[in-house]
């Protein structure tokens, strides 16, 4: 499953209710066996969408693809943390005008980036 929220909008909190759900899609995928952790997989890498396009996608969408970008892996990531019981949240950082980056909030106050941990270079 695809979805297609504009990530150019002004909202942080309304991008944030979207990656809960995203979340929520994906620890579903996770209890069902139908996708691994983010980090036991080795298929998908961080991939950068082109200019203008924003799909989303769940875990299993991104496996199919062998890639993703800032937001599918937050959501996959946090789900992932939620599997083994460990409150994470993916949320958005405005890192320049225009341009935000999804990223995972655990409960001690740490902030992971899987999309770092999984390909994308430069700061996130």
């Amino acid at each position: 499953m695809a979805l297609s929220p504009k990530l150019d909008a002004d909202g942080i909190e309304e991008i944030e209710c979207l990656l809960e759900g995203l979340v929520r899609l994906d620890l579903s995928q996770l209890r069902r066996g139908l996708a691994p952790p983010i980090y036991q997989q080795k298929k998908v890498r961080y991939k950068r969408e082109e200019r203008g396009r924003e799909e989303w996608q769940s875990a299993v969408h991104a496996m199919r693809k062998g890639g993703a970008d800032c937001e599918d892996l937050a959501a996959w990531c946090a789900a992932s943390y939620r599997l083994v019981g460990v409150n994470a949240k993916a949320i958005v950082k405005q890192v320049a005008p225009g341009l935000k980056h999804c990223l995972v909030l655990l409960p001690d106050g740490r902030i992971e980036d899987p999309s770092k941990r999984l390909g994308m270079k430069g700061k996130g």
